[in-house]
């Protein structure tokens, strides 16, 4: 069967986001998109309302019909309905999770990658060694109502005497789900296969447990893939079922419905594998940021929960302190001033900036969120803990270093932004910016933002296994994301290494596709930007004696870039980069570095 349309929607806690893919002359591209208020609460309370009012949105804009009274009309007959309809969902909360290990650094940490890299949020960590006791462990699960438990611990064939007790720490609070209250609390094991019996003893009657293959076998290798599968199907069977409307939404779909993270996470996956290269991508939304990243062929993805720029904006500031957002503003500003400002926007989380001034500190705090939100997946993302050194079961529980980050920025390609403060910034030139000044890549690094945010819906599509669709709708999901999702900003080239203030840290010759040669000089403390669209270009980079741009110090790289919207982005600042802490100097560095991006054009500092 060949595949000729495809409807997807994303239902988002606030919005639903509806997209046509169509194929045209032989290649995949989107037609139009829609989007309406998400009903899963009062006083609709049925999801599928809001995505009714959203393809009905896409239809208008189309021309093509696609709905028969409250029914999606699948598959395509002529031009009317689509060949296939999928969704993706972070409604009602998301998928809200507890994990549990025996040693917190070692299996609970595993355990923990397995739960993000499914899509859910992780309220908590409860390990054998975290210091807590078990009355206070037993508390902390009735108090968190998770929606479901993912408890592992123990190689294979090892003592199962520690995940013993935490299945009976979990029987003994007998959790009830967050949504239903007539079903049984999801638990999947996945921890040392001896323990199997044991743990159908203690949790079977109580909870609705599923047991699958050991998330660490052996100390030096984790097998996520198995619990990832069942908390998806899981998400579907319980937690989607309870949420209002689901069930109805469940039966128009092709393929099951995926949490949005876990969707693009997946998506990057993808993306990583099919074209060999390493990404890291994020999305910041209201009230958490999203980090996903693939170093060495591991995929990872954390969410911090608590930094976002609307419902948690006070918390962003609360955890960076007022100086470190003051340090990206161009201008002097009162800290009450500026206090005050964001208490507003925490009271009223929904407003958009309504003037220049109000967007150059909401995109100063951006860059903080992001920044934080960074250091913290840096430190997940490692290594795995605990192998190639000898030591006992004690030293295991004593254990507290970390594995090395697996996150190297020299060896990052590609940079992807999303969400609203970067997909929707009045500027492209804003996004690059805050992305370079959050995540400091190194060497040279590709940089976009996705136009719309349509990667939960390619996530999605990409994964659709029917036999007769897998390869179309794969196909159909790059193309899209290559072509209409992924806005190319240009490529950022920075040099690291000691220098001192005024020194040349690279010089670079760019043929450009005109044949033209452009040749640029930057400076220590210097951003400069040459004007390039998204196209091949020659380039031969030859920094200083003691600076790196990627093949080591003072050693010449002829290679390919792509220009962009915003184009070659030459950053001279240094790695790490040090802002000036005398004010005057400092918004003199912001207004240079700013006016070289022309990132607000309108301003007069």
């Amino acid at each position: 069967m060949e595949l000729r349309s495809i409807l997807a929607t994303d239902c988002g806690s606030t919005t639903t986001k509806a997209i046509l893919i169509e194929k045209i002359d032989g290649e995949y591209r989107l037609k139009v998109r829609g989007e309406a208020p998400t009903t899963v609460e009062a006083p609709f309370e049925d999801v599928t309302k809001g995505v009714l009012n959203a393809v009905m949105e896409v239809e208008e804009l189309s021309g093509r019909k696609l709905l028969e009274g409250e029914e999606i009309i699948t598959p395509q007959n002529g031009d009317v309905g689509v060949d296939i309809y999928i969704s993706t969902s972070s409604a009602g909360g998301g998928l809200q999770m507890m994990v549990a290990g025996v040693v917190k650094s070692m299996s609970g940490e595993s355990a923990e990658r397995a739960a993000l890299g499914a899509g859910s949020i992780v309220m908590d960590v409860l390990a054998s060694n975290d210091g807590r006791l078990p009355h206070e462990k037993i508390k902390r699960i009735r108090q968190l109502r998770p929606d479901m438990i993912l408890l592992s611990g123990g190689i294979d064939g090892g003592t199962i005497s520690h995940v013993v007790e935490l299945a009976e720490i979990l029987a003994a609070a007998n959790p009830k789900p967050r949504l239903g209250q007539h079903y049984k609390l999801p638990v999947i094991y996945a921890g040392n296969e001896k323990a199997k019996d044991i743990i159908k003893e203690t949790l079977g009657e109580i909870t609705d447990l599923d047991i699958v293959e050991n998330i660490r076998p052996v100390l030096e290798r984790e097998n996520l893939g198995p619990s990832r599968d069942k908390i998806h199907d899981l998400f579907m069977e319980h937690v989607m079922a309870q949420a209002p409307g689901y069930k109805k939404l469940m039966a128009w779909t092709d393929a099951p419905i995926m949490p949005t993270p876990g969707a693009v996470g997946s998506l990057i996956e993808m993306i990583a594998k099919e074209e060999n290269i390493t990404v890291v991508g994020v999305d910041i939304g209201g009230a958490t940021t999203d980090i996903f990243s693939v170093f060495q062929g591991q995929f990872n993805r954390t969410v911090s929960a608590n930094l976002g720029m609307s419902y948690s904006i006070c918390n962003v500031l609360a955890e960076t302190g007022l100086k470190n957002v003051l340090r990206w503003v161009p201008f002097d500003i009162d800290q009450k001033e500026l206090t005050n400002r964001i208490g507003n926007k925490m009271i009223r989380p929904t407003t958009v900036p309504q003037s220049l001034e109000e967007l150059i500190i909401e995109q100063a705090i951006a860059r903080e969120a992001l920044r934080l939100s960074f250091i913290q997946h840096k430190s997940f993302a490692v290594n795995l803990k605990g192998i190639q050194t000898e030591r006992t079961i004690s030293d295991a529980f004593e254990q507290s270093e970390s594995g090395l980050s697996l996150v190297n920025m020299m060896e990052l390609d590609l940079l992807v932004g999303s969400g609203g403060v970067l997909s929707h910034a009045p500027r492209r030139q804003q996004s690059a910016k805050m992305m370079i000044d959050a995540f400091l890549p190194e060497g040279i690094t590709q940089l976009a933002v996705d136009s719309i945010f349509m990667m939960p819906q390619l996530g999605v599509l990409a994964n659709i296994d029917k036999k007769e669709l897998a390869k179309d709708a794969r196909k159909a999901a790059l193309e899209v994301f290559e072509k209409d999702c992924l806005i190319r900003l240009g490529t950022c080239l920075a040099p690291v290494g000691k220098a001192k203030p005024g020194q040349v840290v690279l010089t670079a010759e760019f043929v450009m596709p005109g044949g033209n040669i452009v040749r640029q000089e930057v400076k220590l403390g210097e951003m400069v930007v040459v004007e390039a669209s998204y196209e091949p270009i020659k380039a031969t980079l030859t920094p200083s004696k003691s600076m790196n741009i990627g093949a080591g110090k003072g050693e010449i790289i002829e290679t390919t870039v792509y220009g962009g919207i915003v184009g070659i982005i030459l950053d001279g600042r240094g790695r790490p980069m040090n802002l000036p802490d005398d004010p005057a100097q400092r918004i003199a560095n912001l207004s240079d570095w700013s006016k070289a991006v022309n990132e607000y054009p309108d301003y007069k500092i």
